[in-house]
């Protein structure tokens, strides 16, 4: 899992337009970027659109959505919630597991692989500066907020 002090990682994903990001496209701004475990579920959707909600007092503050879902599956979601901000599809979860955020998880006494929600705080030379992890889908945005001063 990365700490507060590491470099974000390389990576060279697409966004919701399949149009490649990679840590270039973070530099120079304060980044937000949120791992979420699927589009459109309940959490997922109080997460975003807390996010959403919150979105005119994120100031200079670029911030990305992250989960294993497709771009067309991402486009979805942003039409449907008009969310404000990117969706990073990392499909194989190469970004996800990089970061420490692809666990072994449980439901119901089945064990599968997926995304433990996490957000991790950027600053402009992509050096984390603040992670929140098992991340609470609402009142997320606050303590963002929070953090931001």
């Amino acid at each position: 899992m990365l700490l507060e002090g590491d470099l974000f990682p390389n990576f060279d994903l697409p966004d919701q337009d399949e149009k490649r990001l990679t840590p270039d496209s973070l530099k120079g701004k304060r980044t937000l970027v949120c791992f979420y475990p699927k589009d459109d579920t309940t959490g997922c959707t109080a997460e975003a659109c807390g996010i959403r909600g919150a979105f005119p007092r994120f100031s200079g503050v670029t911030v990305f959505g992250v989960s294993p879902d497709s771009p067309a599956s991402h486009r979805r979601f942003i039409a449907k919630y008009n969310l404000p901000f990117m969706l990073i599809a990392d499909e194989e979860h190469f970004l996800a597991e990089a970061c420490g955020v692809w666990i072994e998880k449980s439901m119901y006494g089945k064990k599968y692989m997926g995304i433990e929600r996490t957000s991790f705080l950027l600053d402009e030379n992509g050096k984390i500066t603040k992670v929140w992890r098992k991340v609470k889908p609402v009142g997320h945005a606050d303590e963002v907020l929070q953090a931001l001063g």
